[in-house]
């Protein structure tokens, strides 16, 4: 609590000193830091479309920060691993990261939550021969996930774990996502493919095959996970987060106005403000995609710090760190950004 508190106060202190005045352009009004920002992103699901709107939209030029962006395209694990490496200053990944760095004594915080559900689906082709009410079935198939480590793993483990199969008694074969996914499924790559939308809405649109396990729905995620299960956030090395106190706030500012963009507009107008470099498949079925994974986002990047245990608990199931660490889940997200981010700049929430 002591760090939360610290960080917070830090926050409080740059605005004080940068001054929060409105006039001027609105990026004067949160302070002088205006160094660029290194943003990575994982994937293009659609968990992370907060951020691909942000970004499309020019929402950190808006509020005055430069960010310059990369896309891995291979999973947040690949990510994670850049942010801990110095690479990268900021990262688009999910928030169970978080929980596995500090079980490494790294102090990897998330500081905004664009999604707030998992997103994830289990899908097969018509012909699967899975079926998750005889769990055993599993066994012997090749499973596509978007990369090891990543939360489509997780999902994979979460399963074995809970029917005690043994992890080596599938093939767990990284395939990336979106269409590079749906394809791999539907060449015979794989027998399985766990992954997000767009991906789950393409496979259906396009008859590849069939969704066996849907996250998507709250109720989905509590069936599947025991509760609503946190996914795409906006992380950083906390050491980031104490020196450029402004810039993170500048960045929950602009996911804030994503949000708020995807929660006033049509699917149609959300897809046409992206370019297509951001779209799998065509655009109509991009669209049918976004609908689909509407609920999934938040409306302002808050945390609720008591869905934050259902990642905690599906963790510990599988990962041997963070079942034998001591986590404390205060430490590994602040709502601190996104409250100051709100308070200054109360009209372009409106």
């Amino acid at each position: 609590m002591y760090k939360r508190f610290l960080m917070t106060a830090l926050v409080a202190a740059s605005l004080a000193v940068a001054g929060c005045g409105k006039s001027g352009s609105e990026g004067a009004a949160s302070g002088g830091d205006n160094a660029p920002v290194r943003i990575s992103v994982g994937s293009y699901n659609l968990n992370n479309l907060p951020f691909f709107i942000a970004d499309s939209k020019g929402y950190f030029k808006e509020v005055g920060l430069e960010v310059k962006t990369e896309n891995f395209a291979q999973g947040g694990s690949k990510v994670l691993q850049a942010l801990v490496a110095n690479s990268t200053d900021v990262a688009v990944g999910f928030y169970d990261h978080t929980i596995q760095m500090q079980a490494k004594q790294k102090d990897v915080v998330a500081f905004v939550l664009l999604s707030r559900n998992s997103g994830l689906v289990m899908a097969g082709r018509d012909d699967a021969t899975f079926d998750p009410a005889r769990p055993e079935t599993i066994k012997g198939q090749k499973v596509g996930i978007t990369a090891p480590g990543s939360s489509s793993d997780f999902f994979v483990r979460h399963f074995l774990a809970q029917h005690d199969i043994p992890v080596d008694s599938i093939s767990l074969i990284g395939v990336g996502s979106g269409a590079a996914a749906v394809a791999a499924l539907e060449q015979g790559k794989i027998d399985l493919l766990v992954n997000y939308d767009p991906a789950a809405t393409l496979i259906t649109e396009r008859k590849v095959g069939k969704i066996i396990i849907d996250a998507r729905s709250d109720d989905g995620a509590r069936q599947v996970y025991g509760g609503l299960y946190p996914t795409s956030v906006m992380y950083a090395n906390q050491s980031f987060l104490e020196q450029r106190p402004d810039a993170a706030e500048k960045i929950a500012r602009a996911e804030q106005k994503a949000l708020k963009f995807i929660a006033d507009n049509s699917a149609e107008d959300i897809v046409a403000a992206l370019p297509d470099s951001y779209v799998s498949g065509d655009r109509a079925t991009y669209a049918r995609a976004v609908e689909n994974a509407r609920a999934i986002f938040t409306k302002d990047g808050h945390f609720t710090p008591a869905d934050l245990e259902t990642p905690l608990k599906v963790l510990r199931e599988f990962n041997k760190d963070v079942a034998n660490h001591d986590i404390d889940l205060s430490k590994t997200y602040t709502n601190a950004f996104v409250e100051r981010a709100s308070a200054s700049a109360p009209a372009a929430q409106n």
